[in-house]
């Protein structure tokens, strides 16, 4: 053998994959989850849990996930007009991404705790959703509009009456056709104008009565809407000034007589983040639409609508900080580096113990709010959810970035390449915090709840009670409540210090009621303690660490 023959042979062995980690794929995400487990059984939910485990183990297939590549990889195109020089409007997807909206409709993420109503019905959905988000979230946004759509449509009973059937069925249909001839239909938002954004009441878009004027009668609206996304639903819920003022409509795509309904986008946005989802900008010339609710009373109509959404950006961070965190708990077991595996370093087990604990309270706190959807005749659960839905929405959906960071570097040079998924958890992150109202509209939100309606703070004062004792840095947190509410009561400039509080505070109650000891009490030292952080690899007690990772990542 020549020397070269040996030089050569000694480089093929470079080519040897060595000390990398296997895709994390074909394992059921309900089955690894001990948390989501045991959050379906306290919600009530357990007659579901074949189902849950069901989309688990979807979730967890490789071919699904390649969905998640593909619809993100191939972003919706626009068309204005088609080739004849007619104008259509159509925003075309990927087949990916059509799959997955079959995927989530067939299971009822969009409809099923209005279609079966039962106890534990909005627990299942949540547990379904949490997993399914975690393969791709943009396309989540119709399937939270329609859902959300329900009780806002209920205000009108003649017009649910019409369009409630093809809502809550259990299929999906992406043909661009009327919706007289499909069985199921998708309902979006049209809310925000650029002048006014989250300020609603600042919108110039104006209804006019092409008869009789009221609740359930047809106007032509004229204006602009600054944020209409997936502009490929059937119906949107849009908001117009009348000279009552502002007040809900739901503007189809097609007329009755089956024409165009002069919707018309201008263009797409180009995102950061969400790009398997479109959302656009258009023009309403005209366009067609039936009044929904009291006119004048416009955001009364769509509040409880907004307050599902909020509900469901909690879901969907929440989804992402758990998808983080097993991508790292993963890589973790399956690299070594200096000596050992990785989750065997101590410095390392404390990073990655401190994400999976943030990833359980946010759980925790989101899955709280779906047992208390599911009483909606409780007065104490509503007053709950009225106050908790803002502040966990603000904290946990603020919360997500930093945690998808922390994981990406865990995992290293490889979670920034675009073939892992990392890249697109990171883009994610921050839109949940921004969309359905940002950070200062969540905590400015609380404090309404807490002066409009006081028995929301009451409800949260009693949820409390019931841990009193339970540990000493939560007992201090509970106490020093009421204090932070004053001072942003006095001073709003201090309110997100309040919500912050607030929503962590909740977050070790649940925690101290349903978790084991050593993930409670991590949370209240960390997170509400003498020298509480905010940052990842704090923790103090490397015992308990090793605890919480193997809660975390039971898979293997």
């Amino acid at each position: 053998m020549t020397q070269w023959q040996k030089a050569e042979q000694f480089l093929a062995t470079t080519h040897e994959v060595l000390n990398q980690p296997p895709a994390l794929e074909n394992y059921n995400l309900f089955h690894a989850d001990l948390a989501l487990q045991e959050a379906v059984q306290r919600g009530h939910a357990n007659w579901a849990e074949p189902d849950i485990a069901a989309m688990g183990a979807l979730a967890g297939q490789a071919d699904t996930i390649a969905l998640g590549f593909q619809a993100n990889a191939h972003r919706p195109q626009f068309q204005s007009h088609d080739r004849f020089g007619h104008r259509v409007d159509l925003v075309e997807y990927h087949d990916a991404y059509h799959q997955l909206m079959q995927i989530a409709t067939a299971h009822g993420l969009h409809a099923s705790p209005w279609a079966k109503p039962q106890l534990g019905a909005h627990v299942a959905r949540a547990a379904q959703y949490y997993m399914h988000t975690q393969v791709e979230a943009a396309h989540g946004c119709p399937i939270t509009m329609t859902f959300a759509a329900v009780p806002a449509l209920q205000h009108q009973p003649d017009i649910a009456k019409q369009w409630l059937p093809k809502l809550l069925a259990p299929s999906y249909d992406p043909r661009n056709v009327p919706d007289q001839q499909k069985q199921a239909v998708t309902i979006g938002m049209a809310m925000t104008e650029k002048q006014g954004g989250s300020d609603v009441r600042a919108n110039t878009t104006r209804a006019y009565a092409v008869g009789t004027e009221g609740p359930g009668q047809l106007y032509e609206l004229v204006g602009h809407k600054w944020f209409v996304s997936a502009p490929m639903c059937d119906a949107f819920l849009v908001l117009a000034q009348t000279k009552h003022g502002l007040s809900c409509f739901l503007m189809p795509r097609w007329r009755p007589d089956g024409t165009k309904n002069p919707l018309q986008i201008q263009r797409l946005k180009d995102k950061m983040g969400n790009v398997a989802n479109a959302s656009s900008e258009a023009e309403l010339r005209g366009a067609m639409g039936w009044m929904i609710g009291e006119e004048g009373r416009g955001v009364r109509t769509i509040i409880e609508m907004v307050a599902m959404t909020r509900y469901d950006c909690m879901i969907g961070s929440s989804a992402g900080m758990r998808q983080a965190t097993v991508q790292a708990l993963h890589h973790c077991q399956h690299r070594a580096a200096f000596g050992a595996q990785l989750i065997d370093q101590p410095l390392m087990q404390n990073v990655l113990a401190d994400l999976a604990l943030e990833s359980e309270a946010a759980l925790a706190l989101t899955m709280r709010m779906a047992t208390a959807l599911d009483q909606r005749d409780n007065e104490h659960e509503q007053a709950l959810a009225r106050i908790v839905v803002p502040a966990g929405k603000y904290w946990i959906c603020k919360r997500t970035p930093e945690h998808a960071y922390e994981a990406m570097e865990v995992i290293g040079g490889s979670g920034v390449m675009e073939n892992c998924i990392m890249p697109r958890l990171y883009r994610e992150a921050p839109i949940n915090a921004i969309w359905e109202g940002s950070g200062n509209v969540q905590c400015l939100d609380a404090l309404r709840a807490v002066e409009r309606q006081p028995e929301s703070y009451a409800a949260l004062q009693a949820e409390l009670l019931q841990v009193k004792g339970a540990n000493k840095a939560l007992d201090k947190a509970i106490a020093e409540l009421p204090k932070r509410l004053a001072q942003a009561q006095a001073q709003p400039f201090f309110a997100r210090q309040w919500v912050e509080h607030m929503a962590r505070t909740m977050q070790a109650a649940l925690l101290q009621q349903h978790a084991p000891n050593a993930v409670a009490d991590a949370f209240c030292q960390s997170r509400l303690g003498e020298v509480s952080h905010m940052g990842y690899g704090r923790l103090t007690d490397a015992t308990a660490a090793k605890t919480i990772l193997r809660r975390a990542w039971p898979h293997e």
